[in-house]
């Protein structure tokens, strides 16, 4: 396999701190319900340029005995605007955050990354209790 200049430059992000996501009590934890949220506006950083990365987020989750916050979660957000990061990675961390922190029944985060270089990256993840 032949060596990237990225080796070892994302390393970090697995154990980023990033801000903790505030919730609240799912009082329907008894029922099957989707909530569906849409951030038109996520930026990161790309992590060879430096330049501003832009994409729409789409999050579907089935709570449980909890769900996020909105207002916490946009907060969450916002700290990858400063963020050196690969479109997987921002997909696999976010997903990463938002199960340590509700454990939903099911959760399918999709990330649509405006085109760079001619080339437009969709990366989703799913997770299911």
């Amino acid at each position: 396999m032949k060596q990237s200049e990225y080796d070892g430059r994302q390393d970090d992000i697995r154990g980023w701190e990033t801000p903790e996501i505030e919730t609240f009590e799912n009082i329907y934890s008894d029922k099957d319900y989707n909530i569906t949220m849409t951030i038109p506006e996520f930026t990161c950083v790309c992590p060879k340029t430096g330049l501003p990365d832009f994409a729409v987020l789409r999050l579907e989750y089935i709570p449980d005995k909890c769900c996020l916050e909105l207002k916490s979660f946009k907060e969450y957000l916002l700290v990858y605007r400063d963020k050196g990061i690969f479109h997987e990675n921002v997909i696999n961390k976010v997903l990463d955050d938002i199960v340590k922190t509700i454990a939903p029944r099911f959760v399918k985060l999709t990330g649509v990354f405006n085109a760079r270089g001619g080339i437009q990256t969709t990366v989703t993840r799913e997770y299911k209790k």
